[in-house]
């Protein structure tokens, strides 16, 4: 006798929960220049990712980053795109969100947080806590991520780890907890001990023809360690174990998931030196997919990655990946259910339904048709614009998620074709990237050329760097009038007569929603007081 679809469900869920458990996805924040995308590599090398270990090793024109993969991160040696590498090591499936390292680009790391469960913060051991690194801290802590920290470089002189950690306390108001303790740092750098299993690491200062690793952990003491630290040494540095034990709080991990307290490991990542240590302390630490908050109906409900409905949210869109094919990737990150190629899914606000038959599952630029999937990781679906950032994904299509913010740019510029033929290709070009999120379009309402926003001056390099590889169109930006957007709300009425008494200043975004463009913040102030039921809204929920 057949069973039930309840006795199904109740059947699949326990499979379906398990899978989603074994899921570690993660984002890496840092500082521009603290190693974030050596460490990148060298993760992908240590969680068996073989295809990274040639790339890691190469050198001269062969030398470049997996997760790197635009032109102009190539020749810059920069991150400017969130990305995605997912590998299997340990029994467990890692899903490693490469952010943009550049603060230009931070409302594409913050869309990019929004899928992540935990994340790694690097910090450069000589310079510690940098601005950037606060800036996204500060996001990590507005939607609760827990945080590992990865104190890089080692084997560079370093400040004292002591005030290293002082600095994570006061400035982030984090307890730190240390799981291992170096042994001096630059030229003086030996090791490190393995606070938890009292055993010493050793550090090898590797030379061109020597690429064997480091060598194996020894016990704590006698004579395994000294064959790697001489007397004095070993006594500073088991002093310094001692007195940090002493003074900080052993680790808890309910404290830690609840974003108290982080984690503390020591390395360097271009010489792949606690790398290991850091992916088996993610294995083991970092938080399982959660459940998370959506609507069904208008009715606020949690959905559980064990549930049997697959579902997710796209916080991502990238085109022209692969440069011989003009693909346009929507990112899902999937919150529940087991799925399957194939299968058919429906987007939320606009009640489309599409088969995805070919999925894909990314490593950096390369990928894979993706067979099978859970809650926790990331998929790839080609789509012509029909998936936006922000659009939530179920089999019934009822389930919504939040939507991603769009933050007000801080640069206004004009943009034109230097070739006036190709005016319409500059448009859907235009509108291809800003809903990307590589920049921010609105169109005014009088007047012919496009207004482009963005957070910083790298945006609009990388904006004409793809515009002239990607769609053949040299473009020029020019000085706007504007300074500053914002998004404008009211009651219908109250809305159309603001707009119709400054029409000169009005335009629309992506989504044909209205902006007020103003010459100053001063100005936005004023005319706020002037219409007091109109909101200035600095940020959008994308949706």
């Amino acid at each position: 006798m057949s069973s039930s679809p309840a006795a199904e469900a109740a059947n699949a869920r326990p499979g379906i929960a398990a899978q989603a458990a074994r899921r570690r996805t993660f984002a890496i924040i840092s500082h521009p220049d603290a190693g974030k995308t050596t460490l990148t590599e060298n993760l992908l090398l240590a969680g068996g990712a073989i295809r990274a270990a040639g790339q890691v090793r190469a050198r001269g024109e062969n030398r470049r980053t997996r997760s790197d993969w635009m032109k102009i991160e190539r020749e810059r040696g920069i991150s400017v795109s969130a990305s995605v590498m997912t590998f299997d090591h340990a029994g467990q499936m890692f899903n490693l969100l490469d952010t943009p390292g550049h603060e230009d680009f931070s409302e594409d790391t913050y869309r990019t947080l929004t899928a992540a469960d935990a994340a790694v913060m690097v910090l450069d051991a000589a310079k510690g806590i940098e601005p950037q690194t606060l800036k996204l801290f500060e996001v990590c802590r507005l939607r609760d991520i827990p945080i590992l920290t990865f104190i890089n470089k080692m084997d560079r002189e370093a400040q004292d780890p002591y005030a290293l950690l002082d600095e994570i306390a006061s400035k982030l108001a984090l307890d730190p907890a240390p799981l291992y303790w170096p042994a001096g740092s630059g030229g003086r750098f030996k090791g490190m001990i393995d606070l938890q299993r009292a055993r010493f690491i050793p550090f090898a200062k590797k030379v061109a023809n020597n690429d064997e690793g480091h060598p194996e952990p020894v016990p704590l003491g006698g004579n395994s360690t000294a064959a790697f630290l001489d007397a004095a040494e070993q006594a500073e540095v088991e002093e310094g174990a001692e007195l940090v034990q002493a003074a900080s709080k052993p680790f808890d991990l309910q404290s830690f998931l609840e974003g108290h307290m982080t984690p503390v490991f020591f390395g360097s990542a271009l010489r792949h030196f606690g790398v290991d240590q850091l992916l088996e302390g993610l294995g083991e630490y970092a938080p399982a997919p959660k459940a998370v908050k959506a609507t069904r109906a208008e009715a606020p409900i949690e959905v559980e990655p064990g549930d049997k409905e697959v579902s997710g949210f796209i916080f991502k869109i990238q085109a022209n990946m692969d440069p011989n094919h003009r693909d346009r990737i929507a990112f899902l990150r999937l919150t529940s259910g087991k799925f399957a190629r194939g299968m058919k899914l429906k987007v939320q606000n606009t009640g489309r339904q599409l088969s995805v038959n070919a999925p894909v599952m990314f490593f950096a630029s390369d990928r894979e048709l993706a067979e099978e999937a859970y809650a926790g990781d990331v998929i790839g679906i080609p789509n012509h614009g029909i998936l936006r950032v922000g659009d939530s994904l179920s089999e019934s299509g009822t389930l919504r998620f939040a939507g991603l913010p769009n933050f007000a740019p801080e640069i206004l510029q004009r943009v034109r074709v230097k070739d006036p033929l190709k005016a319409k290709h500059l448009t859907r070009a235009l509108q291809g990237l800003a809903e990307e999120g590589v920049t921010q379009l609105f169109r005014p309402t009088m007047g012919a050329d496009f207004i482009v926003g963005a957070v910083g001056p790298l945006q609009f390099e990388v904006m004409a760097d793809r515009l002239a590889n990607e769609y053949q169109l040299e473009v020029i930006f020019e000085a706007s009038p504007y300074a500053e957007a914002r998004w404008i709300a009211a009651d219908k009425a109250d809305l159309e007569d603001f707009m119709g008494k400054h029409r000169g200043a009005m335009a629309v975004d992506i989504d044909d929603q209205p902006v007020f463009l103003a010459k100053s913040a001063w100005e936005i102030g004023y005319v706020a007081e002037r219409f007091p039921k109109v909101r200035f809204e600095r940020a959008k929920e994308r949706a």
